[in-house]
């Protein structure tokens, strides 16, 4: 599940400062983790302490995995909607079709026993806030698609499968490097994200190509890296490079249960 991370930490500095090229300093020191991270996380472990249940009140546990994470690091640069939403007592979804949904969901993919629970499971830790039909499709998309590239499946399987079931990817790479511009919706970004991660040669190529295409980078990066990590494997000095950006909660919370 480090991929999202991953993505998370290198695109942080270019989410509002897009670079159009693949030429750059992977880890910058002035990189950090965001709300994608903390909330892949908080999604995780409510994933890991309901498993043994068979996810009985996942939904339940995703609400309080949420808060917590949420109070532990409230300045993460949460959005504007789900950062009332972790301010609420008891929150309730707010119709969003918002991309916080997709970024945060690549763990299902590690807990799921088939594709059916994939979108389940998917559909449980969304619509807890991002109740939206689009909201819930972006997360399904790339969870489903985290799950066929874990599960061996081809390029060629995953993308008939996403353009027969979710989004068209017909995309041109240099018109996406040269007019793409920043959606903070599912629609306007897990696509984009999914196609980076099709045209890419290996996980750095994948990480390297999305932040190339600008938009919502840290986002759309941490959905295409949570995919590109289930197909390629994570190289072990991005992972290490990675954990350094991580405080000793985190890195401690990967290295017991996730590594």
């Amino acid at each position: 599940m480090l991929g999202a991370v991953v993505g998370d930490v290198v695109g942080s500095i270019c989410e509002f400062d897009n670079i159009r090229t693949k030429d750059f300093q992977l880890f910058a020191p002035s990189c950090f983790f965001t709300d994608d991270s903390v909330m892949t996380f908080a999604v995780a472990e409510a994933l890991r302490k309901t498993q043994s249940k068979n996810f009985k009140n996942l939904e339940k546990q995703a609400v309080k995995e949420m808060l917590k994470f949420g109070k532990l690091y409230p300045h993460a640069s949460y959005g504007m909607n789900f950062g009332f939403w972790l301010r609420e007592k008891h929150p309730q979804p707010y119709e969003s079709c918002g991309n916080g949904s997709a970024m945060r969901v690549s763990p299902v993919a590690y807990f799921a026993k088939n594709i059916s629970e994939v979108k389940k499971l998917s559909k449980a830790v969304t619509q807890v806030s991002h109740n939206h039909v689009e909201g819930i499709k972006g997360a399904e998309a790339t969870a489903v698609a985290v799950w066929l590239a874990l599960t061996g499946k081809s390029k060629q399987d995953i993308k008939e499968y996403i353009q027969q079931n979710y989004y068209d990817l017909s995309f041109d790479y240099e018109d996406l490097r040269a007019n793409y511009t920043f959606g903070e919706t599912c629609q306007d970004t897990v696509p984009q994200a999914i196609f980076c991660f099709l045209i890419s040669s290996d996980f750095e190529d994948c990480l390297r190509t999305s932040i190339s295409i600008g938009g919502d980078s840290d986002t759309l990066c941490a959905i295409s890296c949570a995919i590109a990590e289930a197909y390629y494997g994570l190289p072990e000095e991005i992972e290490s490079q990675t954990l350094t950006f991580l405080d000793k909660r985190l890195s401690k919370l990967y290295n017991k249960h996730y590594r």
